[in-house]
């Protein structure tokens, strides 16, 4: 069973054009709260990385952002958190995103989003890490990736043990039940953390 304290969660800087997408924001941003679970976000004050930003922090809990210098000025820091951590590049935000969390989840997003799931889910399957990763499918917006991983395994360019490190789910509640009982791949692909 896993102790998740903290949940980085990778979303859009925009809100999309469903409802949907925003009401889960929000239903995440109010069961993190709830939950006692601290927030690790982008750092941003608008779209759905800003909302659920504002649910948690309107319900009680805890959020750090994580913004670097180079984009404050493009994505709009939000000025109400717990904590803002600057860094100086996109990478160190990840790892810095990566390190201060015990999970992540993923909500609707664009390019920036796929970078940050698809880089968590390459270093656990490296085993780099054990830490759960969850998409939370607001709407069917993951439906068509979801397809193309399991095209992936069956073209034999994805390891079955890996694909299923990403867990899916409609629903918050059942998301971070699957991301508590996680258990990482026993064997790494190729590599060991020393070898990076």
């Amino acid at each position: 069973m896993n102790d998740i304290k903290a949940v980085a969660v990778f979303c859009g800087s925009s809100a999309g054009n469903e409802e949907s997408y925003a009401a889960d924001a929000r239903s995440v941003g109010k069961y993190l709260a709830k939950q006692g679970i601290r927030l690790v976000y982008g750092g941003a004050r608008v779209g759905l990385m800003g909302i659920i930003a504002d649910a948690v922090l309107e319900n009680g809990g805890l959020v750090t952002g994580v913004l670097p210098d180079f984009i404050t000025n493009r994505e709009i820091a939000h000025d109400g958190l717990t904590e803002m951590v600057r860094v100086a590049s996109m990478h160190e935000r990840k790892t810095v995103m990566h390190e201060r969390s015990d999970a992540a989840l993923v909500l609707p997003g664009g390019y920036g989003t796929m970078d940050e799931m698809f880089e968590w889910l390459t270093w656990g399957q490296l085993g780099l890490h054990k830490k759960p990763l969850g998409i939370l499918n607001s709407g069917g917006f993951y439906d068509n990736l979801i397809t193309f991983t399991d095209h992936m395994v069956a073209k034999n360019l994805l390891r079955i043990h890996n694909r299923e490190m990403l867990h899916v789910a409609g629903d918050i509640v059942e998301l971070m039940a699957m991301l508590q009982k996680y258990d990482a791949p026993l064997k790494a692909k190729w590599i060991t953390p020393d070898q990076v």
